[in-house]
């Protein structure tokens, strides 16, 4: 199979610097290429571009800002390639990476397949933490962390691969974001293509963001379920429901604590002690394990919030998802 990665940036050519570093270590002995797509960046990073093109194939694209979704498509609409591989720009790529996709591929052929992501011994100790509670068990159900356990896996964009018959088929990403590869995922099993996870195509994922964007992102992440549940109903699971349930809880939790109950909140303090203790493990860093206390909390707050109030308007009040939340909708 002929691969192009392709890989929308917006205002980040320090990321896309180490990424295309990390792809021209690649081991794989076939030839791949490359294509970057400047979403309507105000800080381009063409110039960096320009140092790689004398060791990697890369072909470079400016456009105006349409968001993630629209640039992957339109990216995967310049390549010539069979087999399209997104990725985001601030992935950090192993050298087996390409060689494991094409090896498992080779294997059981699917037309969309997703990795999970890793970090890497330099990253911060806030990156750490939030690779924890993104990638935990006990925290996501290991879904970003190489976890086989639900149903049918659905690939998420950072680190993802689709063939050129499954893009042209679904015509690739929707508008909506965050949201838009579960979204790709759903309309490719209505079509009868088949998604898979494949362990060994892991990426380092630095996720430079600090709390606030943080808290936003997985708020973000909250407001989109209930959209795809509404799209999708027969997808829908109960387990979307968790960390609504999580914030409901604790509220209640405090509450009860008029009437001297006080095993709700015990069992919090309880979630929270295994938090500190597994990640503190994995880590070899009691302040990660601290941090990840912070991260799991702001996750659980920040995508409980904001899947009641999504749920409140979209399924309440019966509004429409462009209309409750225009900020997830990008205009192409």
């Amino acid at each position: 199979m002929n691969f192009s990665f392709i890989i929308p940036v917006y205002n980040r050519p320090e990321e896309i610097e180490e990424l295309l570093e990390s792809l021209s270590k690649q081991t794989h002995k076939e030839p791949f290429d490359i294509i970057i797509v400047e979403d309507g960046s105000t800080i381009p990073c063409e110039h960096i571009v320009d140092k790689y093109k004398n060791r990697l194939s890369i072909t470079y694209y400016l456009k105006y800002n349409s968001g993630p979704g629209d640039s992957r498509n339109f990216g995967m609409s310049q390549s010539k390639s069979d087999y399209f591989i997104i990725l985001d720009s601030d992935c950090i790529i192993p050298e087996n990476y390409l060689t494991e996709v094409s090896k498992s591929l080779s294997h059981k052929y699917v037309d969309c397949y997703g990795g999970p992501d890793a970090m890497l011994s330099s990253f911060s100790a806030v990156q750490k933490a939030i690779n924890f509670t993104m990638t935990s068990v006990i925290t996501t159900g290991g879904i970003r962390g190489g976890s086989e356990k639900i149903e049918k896996f659905q690939p998420r964009s950072f680190n993802m691969g689709i063939s050129r018959k499954a893009f042209e088929d679904s015509k690739g990403f929707s508008n909506i974001h965050p949201g838009e590869d579960p979204d790709l995922s759903i309309r490719l099993w209505k079509l009868g293509f088949e998604t898979k996870l494949i362990s060994s195509a892991f990426v380092y994922h630095k996720r430079r963001i600090d709390w606030e964007k943080f808290y936003t992102q997985v708020n973000k992440f909250g407001k989109a379920r209930p959209i795809l549940n509404y799209w999708y109903p027969e997808y829908a699971k109960p387990t979307f429901f968790l960390p609504s349930i999580f914030v409901v809880g604790f509220i209640l939790g405090v509450l009860s604590l008029i009437f001297t109950f006080d095993w709700i909140l015990k069992l919090y303090f309880a979630y929270t002690v295994l938090i500190f203790i597994m990640s503190s493990i994995k880590n070899k860093n009691i302040y990660v394990g601290y941090l990840s206390i912070i991260a799991v909390w702001k996750q659980f707050f920040g995508y409980g919030l904001g899947f009641i109030e999504s749920f409140f308007k979209i399924n309440i009040l019966k509004k429409k998802p462009q209309d409750a939340f225009p900020e997830l909708f990008f205009k192409v």
